[in-house]
């Protein structure tokens, strides 16, 4: 299984997903500060893993700050990570997880409050290889055999601290025996379907086709595609899912065509005090991620950019949504509530 993101030595250690497929490099944070930039940067990116590494973050904050301080400062390092990335709800149920726990023993020995939270941060991680198996099981009896199946962005291991979401639904539907393949998205403009998918699928050895992200709607016309599996970065009330740029765009073609669409993602992706899609935040990253491609200049200089990391699909577009405690469909304002307890 690739390490995605672990706790060694009292650091957080995370494989730089910047320098894939070329370079397979670890990170080492030993600061609440370097975890927060290695969010903000996407060295380590995906909802689920964003949640992960800043459960570590908290809780190397808190090991790190001196014994006096860590009242004072507690609230300081939740929000200096909580600035990062403002679209991946994983990322504030994280924190707001492990401010409920400092919240319950803030009254005990500073020692005591590091255990707890270092124990808690690694439970987060744990939890998160659990909960991606098993939506995994239960997105695996919707996966079609002797098809291929379409992904887009990177919802794997890279994106979780293990297995993935999407691509868990892939790697069960393979461990049930189902002769599948894969086509990725590229993903622009990040390429997280180019660098990340291919990779990691290459190293279960899943047969994976790479394609441009113009490419989906002709694939998608084929009859070659039985069904599209993406994760999400935040679900709001009504199933409206938001998701890496380009997801609205499949999602659409998949309806014209007559192709399932699921997503997949835990239960802490859902943001159930949102009544719609609408309400979620899109993050705008900067416009060098577009003008440029590993650091080749490939547009005009002082072109105008829009550079939103995210869109929206409407909940009409989602066949599913595959969680760990069940699959829902429509209407999802009856069927999240339910499976969210």
């Amino acid at each position: 299984m690739i390490e995605t993101i672990q706790w060694i030595d009292d650091c957080v250690v995370m494989i730089d997903q910047t320098r894939l497929p070329v370079e397979e490099k670890y990170v080492h944070c030993r600061t609440y500060q370097e975890v927060a930039t290695a969010i903000r940067d996407m060295i380590i990116r995906g909802a689920p893993a964003i949640g992960v590494a800043a459960a570590m973050g908290v809780a190397l904050g808190v090991l790190r700050t001196p014994d006096e301080a860590v009242d004072g400062q507690f609230e300081t390092i939740c929000e200096t990570l909580a600035r990062t990335r403002p679209t991946a709800v994983n990322l504030f149920w994280a924190i707001d997880r492990m401010k409920r726990l400092y919240g319950s023993v803030r009254a005990q020995p500073v020692g005591e409050i590091r255990r707890r939270m270092i124990e808690e941060a690694l439970r987060v991680r744990e939890e998160d290889i659990a909960i991606c198996r098993a939506i995994g099981r239960n997105g695996e009896p919707l996966v079609p055999a002797e098809r291929t199946i379409l992904t887009h962005c990177n919802a794997g291991a890279l994106a979780t601290a293990g297995y993935g979401t999407a691509l868990g639904v892939i790697r069960a539907a393979v461990e049930a025996g189902k002769n599948v393949d894969v086509f990725a998205d590229e993903t622009r403009p990040f390429l997280q379907g180019a660098r990340l998918t291919v990779w990691e699928l290459q190293q279960d050895q899943i047969p994976t086709t790479l394609i441009t992200d113009n490419m989906a709607g002709h694939f998608l016309k084929s009859g070659r595609i039985g069904c599209v599996v993406v994760g999400a970065d935040r679900i709001a009330a009504n199933g409206d899912v938001a998701n890496k740029i380009g997801t609205y765009s499949v999602a659409v073609l998949a309806k014209e065509n007559n192709v399932p669409f699921f997503v997949a993602a835990p239960i802490s992706t859902l943001d159930l005090t949102l009544a719609s899609g609408d309400q979620i935040p899109i993050e705008e990253r900067a416009a060098v991620e577009v003008t440029h491609v590993f650091g080749q200049q490939v547009a005009p200089e002082q072109s105008r950019v829009e550079n939103p990391a995210f869109d929206v699909t409407p909940s009409r577009y989602v066949s599913a949504i595959i969680t760990e405690k069940g699959v829902a469909r429509a209407p999802y304002e009856d069927s999240l509530r339910k499976l969210a307890g």
